[in-house]
This record gives structure tokens, sequence and C-alpha cells, in this order.
């Protein structure tokens, strides 16, 4: 039923800073007209509202600001990074269903640098799934993500200098984007393997960047995509994914702790997509932190398992590659906002309207958290 039967038709996207004026209510409300306007569509025409469960604005605030009219489909994505995929999916389902006809899918958020991070409290007992990390000293999602790429470097040899090549990439990426909080600011391997250590192995720049703004993109139909005034973007297939017994970002205790939700994503996506791994030409893999993008990699089949090291060294995340990834700096030196800025990406790059353009982009995976429950689009032009 969804196969192509709809698609992103409208794309927007506020200023990203390390600290804007505004608040996330204004910066959402921005993007979404942004994107209702790139699509050629009037807000009133919106029936369908998407978000992350995350959002601190209220829908219907959203909703009376920008001037939509009756609303008849309502869903939000949990597990923050996990969530981008099964917002835009949502959507599309809702629309390939018949229960809404033009639908708008967001992320608003505010983390830079006045922001308090949501593991800054002390809990006297802490009761919640984090009992079974936090006592140990895994506080944050730095340290969790720690944990899981020390294993995956005893199991199978992987470097510094190879892990190095994510965020040297990225950088190379935003370098052309001046939007990137990170262009025009070089990063080596020599300042890679001299930066502090954020949670060993993890240092400085393995990490995503703190900081602000939103994005917001408009889904249709397919019949009406093509009186849109925008190239459309069709999405193709879509899953999220969730494995046995999973404890979001701390499940050591599995059998296989390196085998992730996204596997679980990967086989059904696949599954009901004509379009498979090989057949990708540009990716967008959701990368908060740095091994985030070597462990999808080996789980959506681009690279055998323990092969992803040795796939980024050769060099294949760049123009040239086998497979040119977040090619607009993504998370590690764009901006972060949980993963809503690849999404925008992957529709340029099958427009054919990137600042670091890939030839023959003509399909696109787009992937949420590896480490969460998550989710995952193949979309094509």
């Amino acid at each position: 039923m969804l196969k192509d039967k709809t698609a992103i038709v409208g794309i927007g996207e506020t200023p990203f800073a390390r600290n804007l004026a505004e608040s996330e209510f204004q910066l959402a409300c921005r993007a979404i007209k942004a994107a209702l306007d790139d699509a050629g569509i009037h807000p009133s025409e919106v029936d369908a509202l998407s978000c992350y469960t995350y959002e601190e604005t209220p829908e219907f605030e959203v909703a009376r600001a920008v001037g939509m009219g009756e609303v008849h489909y309502l869903s939000q994505s949990p597990h923050g990074g996990g969530a981008g995929c099964g917002a835009i999916g949502h959507l599309a389902m809702a629309i390939a269903a018949g229960v809404a006809k033009v639908g708008v899918v967001w992320r608003s958020r505010k983390r830079g640098a006045r922001s308090k991070r949501l593991w800054a409290g002390v809990q006297e007992v802490v009761a919640d799934h984090w009992k079974w990390s936090r006592p140990q000293g895994l506080l944050r999602p730095v340290d969790e993500v720690a944990v899981l790429t020390r294993r995956y470097m005893h199991d199978h040899g992987l470097t510094r200098e190879q892990l190095a090549e994510v965020a040297l990439s990225m950088r190379a990426y935003a370098a052309g984007n001046p939007k990137a909080l990170m262009g025009g600011r070089t990063l080596s391997l020599a300042q890679y393997l001299d930066a502090r250590m954020i949670s060993d192995p993890l240092c400085l720049f393995d990490n995503c960047l703190e900081s602000d703004g939103a994005i917001a993109l408009v889904l249709v139909g397919s019949d009406r995509a093509a009186d849109c005034a925008r190239r459309p973007v069709r999405i193709h297939a879509f899953s999220q994914g969730m494995k046995r017994q999973h404890q979001l970002m701390t499940d050591y205790h599995a059998d296989d702790p390196l085998r992730s939700s996204s596997w679980t994503c990967a086989a059904n996506l696949w599954r009901q997509s004509d379009i498979q791994a090989a057949d990708i030409a540009v990716a967008q893999l959701y990368d908060a932190f740095s091994p985030l993008v070597l462990f999808s990699l080996e789980a959506y089949g681009f690279c055998g398992r323990g092969e992803a090291g040795a796939f980024v060294a050769e060099g294949h995340l760049r123009p040239g590659g086998r497979l040119p990834v977040n090619t607009s700096g993504g998370s590690l030196a764009e901006v972060y906002l949980h993963g809503m800025n690849l999404a925008i990406e992957a529709v340029k790059q099958l427009r054919g309207t990137a600042l670091t353009q890939i030839d023959g982009a003509r399909t696109c995976l787009l992937t949420s958290c590896d480490t969460t429950p998550n989710g995952a689009l193949v979309l094509r032009s």
C-alpha cells in the first residue's frame, strides 16, 4: 500500500546556531511555513501532523499559529534520535491510507549554549530502565555508545584512525555548506587524534553538535505531487525496528550486543523494497556519534560484519566512494536536530539541488539512531 504512494514535496529550515533568540515554538512555525511555501501549498490545506514525542510545543499551538485548517491525523514518534524516520513514515502511511491529504512533519530543538542536558540531574533512586547502566557510571548517551565501540574494537580490530574517517568525511562535506556550524573549520587526522576524550574511546570530534534550529517537511499523495512547486521525492519503503528485549542504548546483556535494532529494521525495510542496498546511490545515516555510522553500514548490508572500519578507511563515504554519506555534514558537522537535517539533505540530493551534489543520485537510504528503537526510509526521485 505504501510503496511510492506518497512524496515529500516541501522542505523548510531555519538558520542553525549555537544560540538562536527564538523559542522552539517560533522556530517550528518558521520551518513549517518555509516548507509549505517551498511546496506551494497554503497552510489551510494541511490536515495531518507528525512530530517527535520530544517536541515541547503542542500540535494545536503550531496548527493555530501557522493557520492550518481542520486536522484529521496526529502522530508522535518516540526515542529522540530514533524518531525521525518514524515521524515521516507514520505520516506517509496515513496519507497512503486516505486518512489525510497534506501532512507536515517537523523537529524544533534548542540545545545550544544555554541548554540544560537531559542527564544533568541527579536522582536518589533510579527506577526506570536507566537502572541497568547509570549506577555503573554510564550517565550520558556518549558513555553508552563508548562501551559498544570498545566492544567493537575488541571484536573486529577497529582503529581510531579508521573511526576518524567518519568525522573527517563529515567535516569535509560541511566545508561546502555555508549553513553548517562547522563550515569553514577544517579538521585533520592529527587534530582528531589529539582531541580530548569525552568518553574513551570517543573524542570530541566523535560527538554531535549541540545546536538550535528547526526543520520541516511536507508530504502529499503521489497523485497530488506532480502539481506541487518542487520536484517530488517519493517514499518507496518504510520500517521501524526494535530488537527482542531491547534496553534503549544499553543492550549489553544480549547474546550479540552489536546486533542492534537497525538489523531488525533493515531486514523488514529491504523485504518491502524493490530498491536494495546495492542500488542505493547516497545515504543519510544517523550520526549523533561517529560509531553509529559504522554500525549502520553493517546492519543495512553495505559491508560485512566487522568490515565497516576498512570500508570507511577506503574513502567510500566521500564523493566518488561506494556510498557517499551525510553529504551536508550530518550531525557531526552541520547541525544536530535529531536527524531531521539528514532528511532534508536526502530530499535535496534527489532533487539535484544539494550543495555537494552526488552525480546520479536517484535513490537514498535515510536512517534514524542505530542504538535506540529506530526507523528507516528508502527514498527515490
